[in-house]
């Protein structure tokens, strides 16, 4: 997932707002707090895709020592020519020596091994006349990245093999730093995980799974939705992320449920009407004409506090609803968001958001620790 410049939630945003029944009294005097209640230090940090996560992977290459430094614009421009290497635009063509004893100063990448690897000669590597190898030594083999580096930790593993160009994404590499958000940011974002680890605590109270969400709107830090978990025998499909987004599609007059049993479960609509904001669904009214909704089309712009990593059926609805970003804070043998798949960075759907893991993890653990 490439995290883009809208990551953060605004300096605006009001962290304690609307606290949840109950959650001062959790709170207390800061004074009194034995260090078992003090909180435990968390860091956000983001849930990125396959391909920005995984390994560098390496293929074999010929290159060759360039004995003349004289010809070596004149063999680059030949070389590259007739090997141009389309498919690994991020592989330089040119290296320095990596031994400083031998006496060769440069080494020319000349093409791909392939799969029948193996020693090759000038002749056989590069066709002549279009290419003249006076200023070149024997070939030889050398793994170089299959793939341009998408973050700075891949940059680092490649380069460590073949010289390599990066484009890097300033916010990616913040974000893995764990320096992307304030700490005016990270209080907001604190405070809204309390409100989910409350409404969990509701429903551990009840006899149910305790799992908490609440759906934000970053642009104003209010809370639309406080859910919990109310998934039973006869209505398997009410985890909280299910009942967070259907509590935002009761608000814009849509929904399924009917959660009145369920106290805890409430949608606060925003303090001010909502205009036509960027992302709204254009539909088409009863004469045909096109207008745009007034109101987003469930969560699009929102964000999601969920105290666990939610499952393949919640990170699915998440892309329908069109989430702009998820905070988990605990993971989830089965969950979708990082652990066994990353739906939410999928090339093939028609939506993607960005995730972050971590937020109070410690005490989101702790709520359904056999999870």
């Amino acid at each position: 997932m490439m995290l883009c410049s809208d990551l953060c939630l605004p300096q605006s945003a009001v962290p304690r707002k609307d606290p949840a029944p109950g959650l001062m009294e959790q709170r207390g005097d800061e004074k009194t707090r034995s260090p078992e209640q003090e909180p435990e230090p968390w860091q956000a940090l983001p849930v990125l895709s396959e391909q920005q996560s995984e390994d560098v992977e390496l293929v074999l290459a010929y290159a060759a020592p360039i004995l003349d430094k004289r010809q070596t614009s004149r063999l680059l421009r030949e070389v590259s020519a007739v090997h141009p290497l389309r498919a690994q635009p991020h592989l330089k063509r040119v290296r320095p020596s990596r031994d400083a004893r031998r006496p060769h100063a440069l080494e020319l990448l000349l093409c791909l091994a392939g799969p029948a690897a193996g020693a090759r000669s000038l002749a056989e590597l590069l066709p002549q006349p279009a290419v003249d190898p006076r200023g070149l030594g024997q070939p030889f083999l050398v793994p170089v990245p299959a793939r341009p580096p998408l973050t700075r930790g891949q940059f680092e593993e490649a380069r460590a093999h073949w010289p390599t160009s990066f484009h890097e994404d300033r916010q990616v590499t913040r974000a893995l730093a764990g320096r992307l958000f304030s700490a005016q940011e990270q209080t907001a974002m604190q405070g809204h995980m309390e409100r989910a680890v409350w409404a969990a605590r509701q429903a551990a109270a009840r006899g149910l799974r305790a799992v908490g969400a609440v759906v934000v709107d970053p642009s104003s830090g209010h809370v639309l939705a406080t859910g919990h978990d109310c998934s039973n025998t006869a209505s398997p499909l009410l985890h909280a992320t299910m009942v967070c987004i259907d509590l935002v599609a009761q608000g814009q007059g849509r929904g399924a449920y009917d959660l009145g049993p369920y106290p805890a479960c409430s949608f606060a609509p925003a303090l001010a009407p909502l205009g036509v904001r960027v992302g709204s669904v254009r539909k088409l009214d009863e004469d045909g004409d096109v207008r745009a909704d007034s109101l987003p089309y469930v969560c699009t712009g929102y964000d999601l506090y969920v105290t666990r990593e939610p499952c393949a059926m919640c990170a699915m609805a998440l892309v329908h609803s069109r989430v702009q970003r998820v905070f988990y804070g605990a993971p989830s043998p089965d969950g979708a968001l990082g652990t066994r798949f990353r739906i939410h960075a999928r090339p093939d759907l028609n939506h993607r958001f960005q995730v972050f893991r971590g937020v109070l993890e410690a005490q989101c653990r702790r709520l359904d620790p056999g999870s």
